[in-house]
């Protein structure tokens, strides 16, 4: 079975590419640390496929971490640290899994690549 590893960028923030860039690799690194190791092992074997998508909001990314977390997908919130562009405490990114693609397609499906 297929694996992928989401990250959900909000689009409100206007991030400069690196800040976006930098986001999205707390949000992957995270993630694998946050899973079970068999998991990434299997992810890994497979290519370690990573899906990024755009959500609006704050509001719409802490939807989707909830949401995630009622399917009981493994998943985490990216906080900055304020050192740069953003307020301390701007929540960024969401990275769910890595898990199999049946289990995050039909929560995050319908979202588009950044």
């Amino acid at each position: 079975m297929d694996m992928k590893l989401v990250v959900l960028v909000r689009q409100d923030l206007k991030l400069p590419k690196g800040k976006l860039a930098a986001q999205v690799a707390h949000a992957a690194v995270e993630s694998v640390f946050n899973s079970e190791k068999s998991k990434v092992d299997e992810w890994r074997s497979q290519g370690q496929k990573k899906v990024v998508l755009k959500v609006k909001d704050e509001q719409e990314l802490m939807d989707f971490l909830r949401r995630a977390k009622t399917m009981k997908l493994k998943s985490c919130i990216i906080t900055d640290a304020g050192r740069t562009v953003l307020e301390p405490g701007t929540r960024t990114c969401v990275g769910i899994g890595p898990d199999y693609d049946d289990k995050l397609d039909p929560l995050t499906g319908k979202l588009k690549m950044v």
